[in-house]
């Protein structure tokens, strides 16, 4: 099964970089090159273990995808539940780890995935193998320049909880009287077929 990988060292804490990577609308569209359009589903406002959330890529691609594992500050894994026919399962996972330099982290994002039909695999493997890699790379620069974002920064860090067993001061980790309504298709990079 095919594996892809990006990793980038970001300039703000373990708990700010998860924070950032699970902004909603309208802050994760400036900072997500991929998402056109993206929202919680079955009545969810906040992101956790068993959520699914509702994709659609710049390119118009739709995906359901399931969070598998939530773990602020180090961690968030997803499945996809459905998505593009040619996709037969896809599946990632984000890690956030303390970087050597104090205040700074490593953020390492993985996707795997099969495609269909089999007799097709060799080379539709090998395809989505380039495509991803590129697009995941570009995915997670955007994510870095949205840790560096003073307004994507306001909302993460507002979504922080308030102490010990707290919640997220801004639930949906958008701040307030924010437009929600997707972004303009008319970005010019992609990510991987599904937010995590």
């Amino acid at each position: 099964m095919p594996v892809v990988e990006a990793v980038i060292t970001v300039a703000v804490p373990p708990e700010v970089a998860f924070a950032v990577s699970q902004t909603v609308a309208p802050v994760r569209y400036r900072w997500d090159p991929f998402v056109r359009e993206q929202h919680f589903v079955d009545g969810a406002t906040r992101p956790g273990k068993g959520v699914r959330t509702f994709t659609r890529s710049r390119h118009g691609l739709v995906m359901i995808s399931e969070y598998v594992s939530f773990a602020p500050p180090t961690n968030v894994g997803m499945k996809m539940v459905r998505g593009p026919w040619f996709f037969e399962m896809f599946a990632g996972g984000w890690r956030f780890a303390p970087a050597p330099e104090p205040g700074h982290t490593v953020a390492t994002w993985r996707y795997s995935f099969r495609c269909r039909p089999a007799f097709l695999r060799p080379v539709a493997d090998r395809v989505g193998v380039w495509l991803l890699t590129r697009d995941i790379r570009r995915r997670i620069a955007g994510y870095a320049a949205g840790c560096a974002d003073p307004q994507v920064l306001a909302a993460a860090r507002a979504a922080l909880p308030d102490g010990p067993g707290g919640t997220p001061r801004e639930a949906d980790l958008t701040p307030r009287g924010a437009d929600s309504a997707p972004r303009d298709a008319t970005v010019d990079d992609a990510g991987p077929p599904a937010g995590s």
